[in-house]
């Protein structure tokens, strides 16, 4: 199918939640040209928001990656607010990304649900939650999919469009025209625990943990293995840190509730995750940062 047959979305683009990755999708959304709104509940956390995505591009515009111009025409499609109504008036499209909580997923999908047209996508940026469960409570569930975007979000190029149970296939059509419109290489996934690229990460970031429990090698040594063998640009033990020890804990978790025994947390993990030692956020990880 062609992006000419499913044109990706022109009107206004929601993203809910202004943290790690909602900054970051309303950011390359805005720069590939759509009109922005970035929702959020903490008028602080809207502001944070803005401010990284204005450094990020005044970054860009320093590594002579992004003209000012760019730059400049991003910043005037952007636009926050806290009201749920403002945000999804007239959007095409609404995103979702707030934390891995299946019933807040819900709660906040459904409720832009009833904001916008029974034609607009909702778009969920979970890392590892089932789209066929999120979807049980929103209204017009065909039109939900998956959209999970990598950190940080300007950078990274993959996007992981997952199918759920009944997503409609024009939805993933322009679920997939949207991602490339900005940019991005779309890989479609249908709906399982972890999608591809979370079960895969999880499954070596658990195994370096224990490797790095049982003594086998260093941190630092376990994370050069796989950058320079594997031509991994970050080792998965730097990355778990970069993700941070809680957010890798929880998604374990789920994928062992789901999966068995081969996605069990290791004990240094959950003592990690118990001594507030969630990695670059709070100063340590499997490093000092």
């Amino acid at each position: 199918m062609s992006c000419d047959t499913f044109p990706p979305p022109r009107g206004p683009v929601v993203v809910i939640g202004a943290g790690t990755m909602g900054h970051g999708i309303a950011h390359v959304s805005a720069a590939a040209g759509f009109e922005t709104r970035l929702f959020d509940v903490d008028q602080a956390a809207r502001e944070h928001g803005l401010a990284l995505i204005e450094a990020n591009l005044d970054r860009g515009v320093e590594l002579g990656k992004v003209e000012p111009a760019a730059r400049n025409a991003a910043l005037d499609l952007l636009s926050e607010t806290g009201d749920p109504a403002e945000a999804a008036a007239g959007a095409e499209l609404v995103i979702e990304a707030v934390p891995e909580d299946l019933d807040l997923k819900r709660r906040v999908l459904a409720e832009f649900a009833s904001h916008v047209s029974p034609d607009a996508i909702l778009g969920s940026n979970t890392s590892s939650l089932s789209i066929s469960r999120i979807a049980d409570g929103v209204p017009v569930p065909e039109r939900l999919v998956g959209l999970h975007f990598f950190n940080p979000v300007h950078i990274m190029s993959l996007v992981e469009v997952v199918r759920g149970d009944r997503t409609a296939e024009r939805v993933v059509e322009r679920a997939r025209s949207f991602v490339e419109s900005l940019d991005k290489e779309a890989i479609i996934v249908n709906d399982s625990p972890g999608f591809a690229s979370s079960r895969l990460g999880v499954a070596i970031g658990l195994e370096a943990i224990r490797m790095l429990e049982s003594g086998v090698a260093s941190a630092h040594d376990i994370d050069r293995a796989m950058e320079l063998g594997y031509r991994h640009p970050m080792g998965p033990l730097r990355l778990t840190d970069l993700v941070g020890l809680d957010v890798r804990l929880r998604i374990a978790r789920y994928l062992h509730s789901e999966l068995g025994e081969r996605f069990r947390p290791p004990a240094l993990l959950e003592r990690l995750v118990e001594e507030g030692k969630l990695g670059r956020k709070t100063g340590q990880g499997f490093y000092s940062w």
